[in-house]
């Protein structure tokens, strides 16, 4: 991870020699951004690095926007915030993986979060309203949780190369099934003072075999910004020019906080999905160590295997962070604290870096 954040580093200090040297050719406003961001664990802002529960997450998207209205069936349903709309659409891949505490251990853990992994794609449309200052956020998902997600192969690969400990019990984890889900968010400005300060209300809906929940959050900047509502390009790298020719300040370094509670009714990376059960739970005869692993000790039939632990219905997190952007180049470093997902687990620390680049 620390070859990640020397990378992100260079980029950015790259971004801002670029944009110092052709500031005078500043081009039109950008449309098309490319976003990469990792959750990891691993990376802590309290300096205590884990590698447990929701553990990795690797999202890459490509943004755009369209002067013609879309042909694509599903862009012509997405819901729109008003004619002024400042419309962005997007395709993009993720990858997330849960994991015990204990990944040298081969045997079944069911006092722990399961060994899981989902692969997605997903389309978007993010629609702001720049004047009445509100937007809604729909995202459709498409994907497989199980060994068809590669998470085995993908932490073994990663951990080969960092020399970190080899996991050894992802043959543990549930099956394969297909997931769909719809996200919608809808957000709106509740306050700001001046430039510096905004206070946006926001709420998601997810609906679908993967995910689902309920939430509500404010969302807090304090800063050098863009208007959130501007869309979502202003929020992470520099405007183009104004009407006119005249050029907006291309520098932004802002602070970010947002608490947020979940009320969780399913989680298939949890849980399994719509086709699949725990396959831990599959009792075995007398002298099968098929559920303990080959280094484990046999299960008798007297003593059947656990279920893992009910997930907990209300999350409680926060995020925090900041963001700094100039030109076509952005970073943003946010950790999230949140409360247990499964009822008597810990709770959880992850950090996210993401790197931004428009054109």
């Amino acid at each position: 991870m620390k070859k990640f954040y020397l990378l992100s580093f260079f980029i950015f200090l790259l971004a801002g020699i670029n944009d110092g040297l052709y500031a005078q050719e500043q081009a039109e406003t950008p449309t098309r951004l490319l976003r990469i961001y990792e959750d990891n664990d691993f990376m802590n802002i309290r300096g205590k690095p884990t590698d447990d529960a929701y553990t990795a997450g690797t999202r890459i998207d490509l943004f755009y926007t369209r002067e013609n209205p879309s042909h694509f069936f599903l862009d012509r349903i997405l819901p729109k915030a008003g004619d002024s709309s400042v419309n962005v659409f997007s395709w993009g891949v993720m990858q997330l993986l849960f994991t015990p505490d204990d990944l040298s251990n081969p045997d079944y853990q069911p006092n722990d979060y399961p060994w899981s992994a989902s692969l997605t794609a997903s389309h978007s449309l993010y629609s702001y309203n720049p004047q009445k200052k509100y937007d809604f956020q729909t995202e459709l998902v498409l994907g497989v949780v199980g060994p068809a997600a590669l998470g085995g192969p993908t932490q073994k690969l990663v951990h080969h190369i960092l020399q970190f400990e080899q996991p050894q019990g992802w043959s543990h984890q549930f099956r394969n099934s297909p997931l769909v889900n719809i996200n919608f968010t809808a957000e709106k400005e509740l306050a700001a003072w001046g430039p510096y300060v905004e206070v946006i209300g926001g709420g998601q809906v997810s609906v679908g075999s993967m995910q689902n929940s309920v939430a509500v959050y404010p969302l807090i900047r304090i800063g050098k910004f863009t208007p959130y509502f501007n869309g979502f390009f202003s929020q992470y790298t520099g405007p183009g020019r104004q009407t006119g020719g005249k050029r907006k300040r291309r520098l932004q370094m802002y602070f970010l906080l947002k608490p947020q509670a979940q009320l969780v009714f399913t989680n298939a990376l949890l849980e399994g999905g719509l086709f699949t059960t725990n396959p831990n739970l599959k009792v075995p005869g007398k002298g099968d160590s098929s559920v303990t692993g080959q280094t484990g000790t046999p299960v008798l039939e007297s003593e059947p295997p656990q279920p893992y632990h009910d997930i907990r219905r209300l999350i409680c997190s926060v995020t925090y962070g900041g963001v700094v952007s100039t030109g076509h180049f952005g970073v943003s470093f946010t950790q999230t604290t949140a409360s247990s997902m499964m009822k008597g687990l810990y709770d959880h620390d992850v950090e996210n870096v993401s790197i931004y680049y428009a054109w």
